[in-house]
């Protein structure tokens, strides 16, 4: 059975791919020849697998992610298309990043399991960002007094990370270096500091989320200014007392 896929099945598929705001799955693929003799599923595999070999000298490249697959820039021309979008971009917090990293690898979790482990409280904004970015999802209840959700993640989670599933994800073993891995995630698990790296590009996408997940250390900071004052203080109390005895003398 001759399963070579003809230049027209090849075109067809890269312009659907091409005008496709989401990823197209084989059976999405398979779906858009609705008349005459549709082509098998190891055509239109032998045809991806064409395509994508053509983008080895290109800008663009043909990548499968969970969704199914798409074209996509390379990440070494990201630098340069990236200046086509006038809006600054911003960064996501190193809280929300680190949430999203528990959930990641210790799926299904509860908001308290992360609290627990990162030691301070989830705000609650970091939580719905993630949900609006369909990164996160509730996937069940923990059988516990007060049902807390467990949460998971998502294929648009791994469409965005480009992975098609959860193997793919390094390991924590992999991800130990902190002079390797941008952003740097450091949390505790089992009295631990492991760093997380999510990927280089979440670092980049925008996002305006900020959070007061830092209040320990706004606590840490307040603190020293505090005590800094009263150093200051002191100082200004012992030179007074020094120069009121050089007057009685």
């Amino acid at each position: 059975m001759d399963t070579e896929p003809s230049e027209k099945l090849k075109c067809i598929i890269e312009a659907a791919l091409l005008a496709s705001s989401q990823p197209l799955s084989l059976a999405q693929i398979g779906a858009l020849f609705s008349e005459g003799t549709p082509p098998t599923s190891s055509r239109i595999a032998a045809a991806l697998d064409q395509l994508r070999d053509a983008c080895q000298d290109r800008g663009v490249e043909l990548v499968e992610v969970a969704s199914g697959y798409r074209y996509q820039v390379r990440s070494d021309y990201h630098p340069w298309v990236s200046r086509l979008w006038a809006e600054r971009q911003a960064r996501y917090s190193r809280a929300l990043l680190e949430t999203l990293a528990l959930v990641a690898y210790r799926q299904p979790v509860t908001r308290g399991e992360i609290e627990q482990v990162r030691g301070v409280a989830v705000s609650t904004s970091i939580v719905r960002t993630l949900e609006e970015r369909e990164w996160i999802r509730i996937v069940g209840y923990r059988d516990v007094p007060g049902k807390p959700a467990l949460y998971g993640t998502t294929k648009a989670f791994l469409d965005y990370f480009k992975l098609k599933s959860l193997d793919e994800m390094p390991t924590l073993a992999e991800v130990r270096d902190l002079e390797t891995f941008d952003p740097q995630l450091e949390f505790k698990n089992d009295g631990e500091a492991i760093p997380a790296r999510i990927m280089a590009d979440s670092a980049d996408e925008t996002s305006t989320e900020v959070t007061n997940d830092n209040g320990d250390d706004d606590a840490a900071a307040e603190h020293d200014t505090a005590t800094h004052s009263e150093h200051t203080q002191d100082d200004a109390n012992q030179t007074v007392e020094h120069n009121d005895e050089e007057n009685h003398a």
